[in-house]
């Protein structure tokens, strides 16, 4: 037996259940959660979300990358030209770092310096990548999130904590819409006075 057998069981079960049928694209609680892959941060289960209420990107660490701000664009791009064009405002993205993450280790030397040569990755980038102080990552990046000039500004962002020992959230940058995009400076035409 492989270990993703009783997972494929269990999916036999789910599909017979048909708790999939009727369900859209579109979020049906209008949120988009970014967070780490840690097993213990499932955001269906610590939000009680159901199927179909939240789209989810995870990655480690639940950083903000340039592949979530790609997938991001992407999914508001959808959202705002062919999902609900209509709407002045489309969906919050909740941005969820948590204590006890393992891309911690990227802060010690040793280990990161290890990495980094099995990778090629260079380590002031795995250093940046760590997650030590949860409340300072996911507030660098919502600033990340809210200036980045390719996402929908029909959106928001927000920034939380979750606590693997208590199974709290704690929201620490609350809900904030997207700045405007600021018009590019223009020089003076010559001769103006």
């Amino acid at each position: 037996m492989t270990f993703s057998q009783p997972f494929l069981d269990r999916n036999r079960l789910f599909s017979a259940t048909r708790a999939h049928h009727g369900k859209k694209i579109y979020p049906a609680g209008e949120l988009c959660v970014i967070t780490c892959l840690d097993p213990r941060t499932d955001p269906a289960e610590f939000l009680q979300a159901e199927l179909g209420e939240i789209a989810v990107i995870r990655n480690a660490g639940g950083r903000v990358t340039r592949e979530v701000l790609n997938d991001l664009t992407l999914i508001t791009f959808l959202a705002e030209k062919k999902l609900r064009p209509e709407s002045e405002a489309l969906f919050e993205v909740a941005i969820v770092h948590h204590n006890d993450c393992g891309t911690k280790a990227l802060a010690d030397e040793q280990f990161r310096h290890a990495f980094a040569e099995h990778t090629h990755l260079s380590e002031a980038a795995l250093v940046a990548e760590a997650v030590v102080d949860p409340a300072l990552t996911v507030a660098t990046d919502v600033d990340l999130a809210l200036h980045h000039n390719a996402l929908s500004r029909k959106i928001s962002v927000s920034g939380h904590v979750y606590d693997v020992e208590t199974g709290l959230l704690t929201t620490v940058i609350p809900t904030s819409p997207m700045p405007a995009i600021a018009a590019p400076e223009m020089a003076p035409e010559e001769g103006a006075r």
